[in-house]
């Protein structure tokens, strides 16, 4: 199932051309998949002070297809690919209205308190099979 998630273009994203800066989609997807994590019923706060268990951002594939400008209302949609024991794969997308101007391919590792590789929790892989 597709989660989507709105965001606004500010004069901040954008570079002196006036279009977005190319590190900001990075920051648009990163909300998505907060907020996609949120609409599944996980508490990432929770999860860190219970488990110690945190996401990083392990490897991203993205292309940039046209620009975003200010004041665009722009789609963030996140689809998960793949859940391993310890990783997810998720394909996100920016668009505006029907135009893809953005693509990311991004492996997720969960990572215990060591800064280790750690099992995706029991709670946290039945809230993706329901989800």
């Amino acid at each position: 199932m597709t989660h989507r998630f709105a965001v606004r273009v500010y004069y901040e994203d954008t570079d002196l051309a006036g279009i977005v800066y190319y590190a900001n989609y990075l920051k648009f997807i990163e909300r998505g998949r907060s907020e996609w994590v949120r609409e599944i019923g996980l508490d990432q706060g929770r999860l860190k002070a219970e488990t110690g268990i945190v996401f990083a951002v392990r490897r991203v594939e993205a292309d940039y297809l046209s620009p975003a400008r200010f004041d665009d209302l722009l789609t963030v949609e996140t689809d998960l690919v793949r859940a391993t024991a310890a990783r997810l794969v998720l394909d996100q997308a920016v668009l505006r209205g029907d135009t893809r101007l953005f693509e990311a391919q991004v492996t997720l590792a969960a990572l215990g308190p060591e800064g280790r590789p750690a099992r995706l929790p029991a709670e946290f892989r039945r809230s993706l099979e329901t989800g």
